[in-house]
């Protein structure tokens, strides 16, 4: 309980009277009058508030909420009092988040309810609590304020943003990808699998014809195919210090699984199964591949406290876990920032996984050093920093050609084209029948 700026005004008024009665312009007894006035009035005023129920707080929040887009938290306050209650309120939400509309001033009325809401913009993935909700009551007559803290606490979980997963959904698969930058290449020939018998087109091919069935119907009958399903896919993550840096305010990390959540929605929404294998150091986050709507909710469970670490990536024990857990062969995409380090242990771990499954190598590029590379030199120090960039981004594109020769499939994007880019090759690997 803390005295109110009333309280610290009578006091004041109190020792100015004080100083008149010392020189003798005031009767000491009218100021020691006054004095007892004020002690009785600032303790019956405190002995109100002590007395005085804190109203009850029950917050609406979302248990799960989407990294990057504002989300509204909503507070219901009941008056537990007799009399009207002036209060400063302000919501404990998870400390470092933007807010808009905290704290608020209320007044409530007995036996009504107040409904108020805020925003909040998550700033990272993971688990995260709100502890309460802190309240400012002040006495009846203004002298004091206390502060309480009321209501349970929440809990929520930020996801990646699964907002653009969801506009995906209601697409098709070709509208999907082309959405999120994917350029699609004329599919040549058919898929392999047989999906349907339909009624003959004119200009389908001849071996398309299914004569026993044509007989039987006496019209033309044709075969449809597809692209093969159940086949599986699985997403080995560097969760490194390579993915600590940053792009348009989101770690490289951020962008890696945003990107492939969106792979993998279009790869379940083929018929596919997806799973992931989350390196950090010399450990791992296996989650086995999964088909169905499941698929997807697995992977937003299992993955939305995933962070990157401040850790060397060990390439050959991740290729190791990934061999001894995924025995079928599966379209393994490696999504890394290589560097000219990792030659050697990057070509032994991505030749282990050739040897079972088909690799791609997915390299993130860094736009600080595109930009330093292109950056004219106007002083000494801009020269030296923008050839160091390019002799680094020579060496890192040595490495990637040498894993080109020896026929991996190698990607080197940046953020920005990043979904695009898988999705793509993906659908290629598919219309291909590599898998």
């Amino acid at each position: 309980m803390r005295p109110a700026p009333l309280l610290l005004w009578l006091l004041s008024g109190w020792t100015v009277l004080g100083v008149l009665a010392s020189l003798a312009w005031l009767p000491l007894t009218a100021w020691l009058a006054c004095g007892a006035v004020i002690a009785v009035l600032a303790w019956v005023d405190g002995w109100r508030l002590r007395r005085m129920p804190s109203p009850s707080v029950q917050r609406d929040v979302s248990p799960v909420m989407p990294l990057g887009p504002e989300a509204r938290v909503g507070l219901r306050l009941r008056a537990s009092a007799t009399r009207i209650q002036q209060l400063r309120l302000h919501d404990l939400h998870p400390g470092g988040w933007a807010v808009r509309g905290m704290p608020r001033k209320v007044s409530l009325q007995p036996g009504n309810d107040v409904l108020l809401d805020y925003a909040v913009t998550p700033d990272a993935r993971g688990q995260f609590a709100f502890d309460g909700c802190h309240l400012q009551l002040r006495s009846p007559w203004h002298c004091w304020s206390s502060c309480r803290v009321v209501g349970a606490a929440s809990t929520v979980r930020v996801y990646p943003n699964f907002a653009s997963l969801a506009e995906l959904a209601g697409l098709s698969v070709e509208l999907a990808s082309r959405s999120v930058g994917a350029r699609l290449q004329r599919r040549r020939g058919e898929g392999t699998e047989f999906q349907e018998l339909r009624d003959y087109r004119v200009g389908d091919s001849l071996r398309k014809i299914d004569w026993k069935a044509t007989a039987r119907s006496s019209r033309l009958i044709s075969r449809e195919y597809r692209d093969e399903r159940n086949q599986q896919v699985v997403l080995m993550l560097d969760c490194g210090r390579r993915m600590l840096a940053q792009d348009d305010q989101l770690a490289h990390f951020d962008h890696v699984l945003n990107a492939s959540l969106a792979l993998a929605s279009i790869a379940l929404r083929q018929g596919d199964a997806v799973g992931m294998l989350a390196c950090t150091g010399q450990q791992q986050r296996w989650l086995p591949p999964q088909q169905g709507s499941g698929g997807m909710d697995m992977l937003l469970g299992a993955g939305y406290d995933l962070q990157a670490m401040p850790l060397a990536t060990d390439y050959l024990a991740a290729a190791s876990a990934l061999q001894a857990h995924q025995r079928r062969r599966a379209l393994v995409v490696l999504i890394t920032n290589v560097r000219d380090e990792d030659d050697v242990e990057l070509r032994m771990a991505v030749s282990m996984l050739a040897k079972r499954h088909l690799v791609m190598l997915v390299s993130l590029r860094e736009l600080a050093l595109d930009r330093a590379a292109v950056e004219p030199g106007d002083d000494l120090e801009t020269s030296i920093r923008s050839a160091a960039a390019m002799h680094y981004l020579a060496e890192r594109e040595r490495v990637h050609e040498g894993l080109r020769r020896e026929g991996i499939n190698t990607l080197d994007v940046g953020c920005a084209e990043l979904s695009g880019a898988l999705i793509e090759r993906y659908l290629a690997v598919k219309r291909s029948s590599r898998l």
